[in-house]
């Protein structure tokens, strides 16, 4: 106790005072979690303090402006407010706080620490939005990145600086996927944000990645789904945030960002507050366009020589495909990976649906024979599920289909190939390995 007060101390003296008047203004309106404020004329994502009858402060952020006041809405519950409630402005507009004392730490949207631990001593400030750069400073993608995830490895190989959707139901199997990369994955910092996920789930993951040997390299950034919305936005934010920031350092950062779709549906939730009206199945433009700017965060960096590796799994609500928010992550990602239902049912982990599924780049990171080989491989499974029903009633003759006679010869050693147990790695070299081996010319 008494060494975090004297870090507590050594920060203040540190600290830069303001020689000016501090800003202030008054709570005007407040309907549910937006508030109008007159007299502080902040930008968007400032943030404020507000009075409450409790004698404490509720944390609100501003996300738009009306007739000359700032519209403000709150980073938690609306208690104890009153009419003309003080508000005073915090911090550096539009920046937050970054550095190496986040890593091996779990925090929330504002860095403050949700793991037990002392508080995290930031001397950089990082803008939130990021920094843009031009397109030509993005660098290609020209090196095979390992996920440890086999199926992945070999049939839709990821690059460093690749972005990767993971797209499925609820309940298929999305999170025991993203805890295998972030346990397996071959990177210098791991950045894994948990947006609107249960308290529960972000408690287990903590609990199981902050404990072993990769605890210095991984940052967790999470807000539970009974955060406000502008907070979960925010989360999203700040993960890209701290993985630019190491990529400036040179690393290379696997960004996890589970759920892109729950940042889609805070997006979505800030602009109809602001009046925006619905499009596409009720998605203002604005939220759609929010899923593309996260998105483009992540990327190879020609000036550093770091990279950000971006995986975000996207829940397809009702299990629609062409849900909005699938969509636009489809087009504007290098890949994606299909979760099957199916395949979950039958007790097959993971459930990749190969044939559905696809890496961009994987021509420019595998030799010819691997790309060969994979290529072969996914029209046999293709062949096999096509033909799944007809083969289970008795209806088809062997001899009929050279190909579908060929994946029902090698049905199970597929199977075995493309299943994996929970929480076990496969590196990439062993998955090519293994992948040549099964399409070897005698196995056919």
């Amino acid at each position: 106790m008494i060494g975090e007060l004297q870090l507590d101390l050594a920060r203040m003296r540190a600290a830069p005072v303001a020689s000016g008047p501090v800003l202030t203004g008054r709570v005007v309106t407040c309907d549910g979690g937006l508030i109008e404020v007159a007299g502080l004329p902040l930008p968007v994502g400032s943030l404020g303090a507000i009075e409450n009858d409790a004698g404490a402060e509720c944390l609100a952020e501003v996300i738009g402006f009306r007739a000359g006041h700032s519209l403000m809405m709150l980073l938690g519950d609306a208690m104890l407010l009153h009419p003309q409630a003080r508000v005073r402005a915090l911090g550096n507009p539009g920046e937050v706080r970054v550095g190496p004392a986040l890593l091996g730490r779990a925090v929330d949207a504002l860095g403050d620490p949700i793991d037990g631990g002392p508080r995290l001593d930031l001397k950089q400030a990082w803008p939130l939005a990021g920094r843009r750069e031009g397109a030509l400073e993005r660098a290609s993608v020209h090196v095979p990145f390992d996920c440890g995830v086999r199926a992945i490895n070999a049939l839709a190989t990821m690059g460093v600086g690749q972005r990767l959707g993971i797209m499925a139901g609820s309940g298929v199997g999305k999170s025991v996927l993203v805890d295998t990369i972030a346990g397996h994955a071959v990177a210098d910092v791991i950045v894994v944000a948990l947006i609107g996920e249960r308290a529960r789930e972000v408690s287990d993951f903590v609990s199981r990645h902050m404990a072993g040997h990769r605890r210095g390299g991984i940052v967790v950034v999470a807000v539970p789904a009974d955060h406000a919305p502008n907070l979960r936005l925010r989360a999203a934010q700040y993960a890209s945030a701290i993985g630019e920031y190491f990529r400036a350092q040179g690393k290379r950062v696997l960004l996890i960002l589970d759920s892109l779709t729950r940042v889609a549906h805070a997006a979505r939730e800030l602009a109809l507050v602001l009046g925006e009206p619905g499009a596409a199945r009720g998605y203002p433009p604005s939220a759609l366009a929010a899923v593309t700017r996260i998105v483009e965060r992540a990327g190879n960096s020609a000036r550093t020589g770091g990279a950000v590796t971006g995986i975000y799994t996207v829940l397809a609500d009702g299990d629609d495909s062409n849900d909005p928010v699938v969509d636009t992550a489809r087009a504007i990602l290098d890949g994606h990976i299909v979760l099957s239902r199916a395949l979950a049912q039958r007790g097959h982990y993971p459930a990749i649906d190969v044939p559905a599924s696809l890496s961009r780049v994987m021509d420019d990171l595998v030799p010819p024979n691997v790309a060969a080989a994979a290529q072969r491989l996914r029209a046999l499974i293709a062949a096999r599920e096509d033909n799944r029903d007809l083969v289970l009633m008795g209806a088809y003759r062997a001899g009929s289909d050279a190909l579908l006679d060929e994946a029902l010869a090698l049905s199970g050693v597929i199977d075995a190939f493309l299943t994996q147990t929970r929480g076990a790695a496969e590196p990439l070299a062993a998955s090519h390995q293994a992948l040549l081996r099964l399409m070897a010319p005698g196995d056919a």
